[in-house]
């Protein structure tokens, strides 16, 4: 999408040559238009697989994953990174964050998640995977059936997406960047 990498380009701050600030895009605002396309997007991609639910994980995640699901008429689950007091039994796992730099936990309430269930997991943005692992990890205990994951944007110098396409997964990702090196951002 020629939109996203424009959007990207002009209001991305690279931090780091591995890190990418997108507040002003995916993670702390949001332009609705741009989002609602860009779940369309994933929706065409994964139409044809039979999705029941799409899940992603707080926060930053669900503003696209909300978009996908609505396009493709499912509900949309979403991991919490605490357990409250009214959410009974859950999966649950460990997954560090490389954005937030610490382990937190993810869980999804048994009670919205089932071996009836084929999921796509949306996502904003992949790095190292981890997240998107334990969300794996999650259906796999739950008896769901994994219909693919999709990322907003692929850092594809960092091993996250390489690593859920080993297993065998069905891996979208709207843009790839090949690196942020010397200030610039360069896509595949």
């Amino acid at each position: 999408m020629d939109i996203l990498k424009q959007t990207i380009t002009q209001q991305g701050v690279i931090l780091s040559n591995k890190t990418l600030q997108l507040d002003a895009i995916l993670n702390h605002q949001v332009d609705p238009q741009l989002i609602m396309e860009v779940g369309k997007e994933f929706a065409r991609r994964f139409r044809e697989a039979g999705v029941t639910k799409v899940m992603t994980i707080e926060s930053s995640g669900i503003t696209v994953a909300f978009a996908t699901a609505l396009e493709l008429g499912v509900p949309l689950v979403f991991a919490r990174r605490k357990k409250t007091l009214t959410d009974g039994e859950v999966w649950a796992e460990r997954v560090p964050s490389f954005t937030k730099g610490i382990v937190t936990d993810i869980v999804v309430s048994k009670n919205v998640l089932s071996g009836n269930d084929t999921v796509v997991l949306i996502d904003d943005i992949i790095a190292n995977g981890d997240a998107a692992r334990g969300l794996i990890r999650i259906l796999e205990r739950a008896g769901a059936r994994l219909a693919g994951v999709g990322v907003v944007v692929e850092k594809s110098f960092q091993s996250g997406a390489s690593l859920i396409r080993e297993q065998g997964i069905r891996f979208e990702s709207i843009v790839q960047i090949k690196s942020l090196e010397n200030g610039h951002i360069e896509f595949e």
